[in-house]
């Protein structure tokens, strides 16, 4: 979904948050409970949310990967923040490598998007994944954000966590989720601020592509 502010196209690349939203096999499925409504007395709606910290596009903190590593209260924001740019690497099978890349110059972070279309109804087991050897290529080159369209940069069977572990050891940042369908490749502006959880994992994003402005 797109939109123009300002003179310049903003693009949310966000998953709707509701209570069909594929979530990983076993993870905690997106609920929202009213526990104050209007229409019984109360003069404000209020609600209470019941969800993974891995739901729709979501950031994930190196304390998912690493015990004791930094949580997503305590990240530095300017990884989330800035240029990047957005690569079709919808040929990768299995992974996406070095190969599927473009040269990748003056590049703080990569979106890959990885499918035809956006499975936001189904979850898909078979989505691609990130090589670790990538993540160390791209890291080699400066970028210091990877996101993806896919639920995992690691192939959900894996038990190794290899490209995390590239990821953690590179000092990365890591968004899941993105929704890329209708982005052309090219350079963006990047705006997907996780919130402050103390303790947490990760965060949902609310994701967004902005224009860049000319001159």
């Amino acid at each position: 979904m797109s939109a123009n502010v300002n003179g310049r196209r903003i693009w949310d690349i966000s998953q709707p948050l509701r209570p069909d939203l594929p979530v990983w096999p076993g993870d905690t499925a997106f609920q929202q409970a009213r526990t104050w409504q209007m229409d019984e007395g109360s003069p404000v709606n209020v609600s209470a949310l019941t969800l993974s910290t891995h739901s729709g596009a979501h950031a994930d903190a190196p304390l998912h990967y690493e015990a004791g590593a930094p949580d997503i209260a305590s990240v530095d924001l300017e990884p989330y923040l800035g240029e990047c740019l957005v690569v079709d690497a919808r040929r990768a099978k299995g992974a996406v490598r070095v190969g599927d890349l473009p040269a990748i110059r003056s590049v703080d972070r990569v979106l890959l998007r990885t499918f035809d279309s956006f499975p936001h109804d189904r979850w898909r087991e078979d989505f691609t994944a990130i090589a670790a050897e990538t993540i160390q290529w791209l890291a080699a080159q400066g970028v210091k954000l990877i996101g993806t369209d896919a639920p995992s940069i690691d192939p959900q069977t894996s038990k190794t966590m290899d490209a995390h572990k590239a990821v953690l050891n590179a000092g990365m940042r890591v968004l899941e989720g993105l929704v890329l369908d209708d982005v052309p490749a090219g350079r963006y502006e990047l705006i997907a601020l996780p919130l402050p959880i103390v303790g947490g994992d990760a965060s949902p994003v609310r994701a967004i592509l902005r224009e860049i402005a000319d001159g």
